[in-house]
């Protein structure tokens, strides 16, 4: 039986989808800030392991890492409503952009909306 990785067209998928992921968060006047890297080669390549081992590939993420702790690393950075709407709204042009059937987005963007509204450590401004 093989894996969402696998199916979804394995390192060449998750490559092309953080690729165009971070082109829009590197024009992006609120996302970008939050990136200390005056390149973000490593934050991308980060985000491409940590998919592929989500989705049943490689485990480089917590070999070169450890334990994800996504709530704990995104800690130091404040993630409100807006912050996340933006990362979404650039992450589904991300994922609009490439070839998959429907199941397999429908799959990919219900984790990515879980982890996007779990990130949020900021309450709502009024």
């Amino acid at each position: 039986m093989s894996s969402f990785y696998e199916e979804i067209g394995g390192e060449a998928f998750f490559t092309d989808l953080v690729s165009q992921f971070y082109a829009q968060v590197a024009v992006d006047p609120i996302l970008r800030p939050m990136y200390p890297e005056t390149d973000l080669k490593a934050a991308a390549l980060r985000l491409q392991w940590f998919l592929e081992q989500y989705w049943g590939g490689p485990d480089t993420y917590s070999q070169v890492r450890g334990h994800p702790r996504l709530r704990m690393r995104h800690a130091q950075f404040k993630i409100g409503e807006k912050e996340r709407d933006v990362w979404l709204s650039h992450m589904k042009s991300a994922v609009d952009s490439l070839e998959m059937d429907n199941e397999m987005r429908e799959q990919l963007w219900s984790y990515l909306v879980m982890a996007a509204n779990s990130m949020v450590n900021q309450e709502r401004d009024f």
